[in-house]
């Protein structure tokens, strides 16, 4: 056994200076390099959506940069919470009613089942004109109907904002009777949003701010500031982009 143990001592000496010799053949490490997948990932977070926002002044932004429009600024949230909006379209113009909205929705020859998301704020016009509210809940519906057909039939991925007052405003005065129409007018449009079980933002209790803030209110006395659409925004925020998942 001594013996065998002496043997195995003078082997490993052998093994390890054999080992040191400056002849002894160097291993080479060849690095493949590693192609770089260059396929997009796209997840629900990152996909590019599309928004249509349909209106009058208040969508428009009447009086304020369109950068601060509340449609502009609810993309530029969404796509800062990770709902990226690469498409804002905005159909609306100052002065429309519901029958003008319609009629310029046709004109723009919108194909079905296009939006990711729409939203609809009309009927102040209908109200300033002293039309019936009768008259507005049958357009006000047909127009959500086609909002609805626009977000590929999905009422989930629609929404309404109520009309702003705007008897708060220096235009307004206060006067109290601006004040009950806007509530008949957002009584019907919530009523048919409720049938729809469409999402209903009532941004009129900010908008009854006005005369306490007047930054609040745009220059031209009457219609929100870009202050206002920032305030209507943080209402929005969470459950839109919850709406979009």
């Amino acid at each position: 056994m001594k013996f065998l143990k002496t043997i195995a001592f003078f082997a490993l000496i052998f093994v390890f200076q054999d080992c040191t010799k400056d002849d002894t053949p160097s291993v080479k490490i060849v690095e493949t390099p590693i192609k770089k997948d260059t396929t997009p990932i796209i997840t629900p977070d990152t996909t590019p959506l599309r928004y249509l926002a349909l209106g009058d002044s208040y969508t428009i932004g009447q009086s304020v940069n369109e950068s601060l429009r509340y449609p502009v600024q609810l993309s530029a949230a969404l796509t800062q919470a990770g709902r990226r909006i690469a498409y804002t379209r905005i159909i609306a113009q100052t002065g429309w009613a519901t029958d003008e909205l319609a009629t310029a929705i046709q004109a723009a020859k919108i194909s079905d089942s296009t939006y990711n998301m729409v939203s609809l704020l009309i009927g102040v016009n209908n109200q300033y004109r002293n039309r019936d509210t009768i008259n507005y809940r049958i357009e006000f519906e047909n127009l959500l109907k086609q909002a609805i057909k626009f977000a590929n039939n999905k009422p989930e991925k629609v929404f309404v904002v109520s009309i702003p007052d705007y008897a708060f405003t220096p235009f307004g005065n206060g006067n109290a009777g601006i004040s009950q129409g806007i509530d008949r007018y957002n009584e019907a449009n919530l009523e048919i949003s409720n049938k729809y079980r469409i999402k209903y933002f009532n941004i009129t209790p900010i908008s009854r701010n006005g005369l306490r803030d007047p930054s609040l209110v745009a220059s031209d006395g009457l219609h929100p500031s870009g202050k206002q659409y920032t305030d209507w925004v943080d209402l929005m925020r969470n459950d839109v982009v919850n709406l979009l998942k």
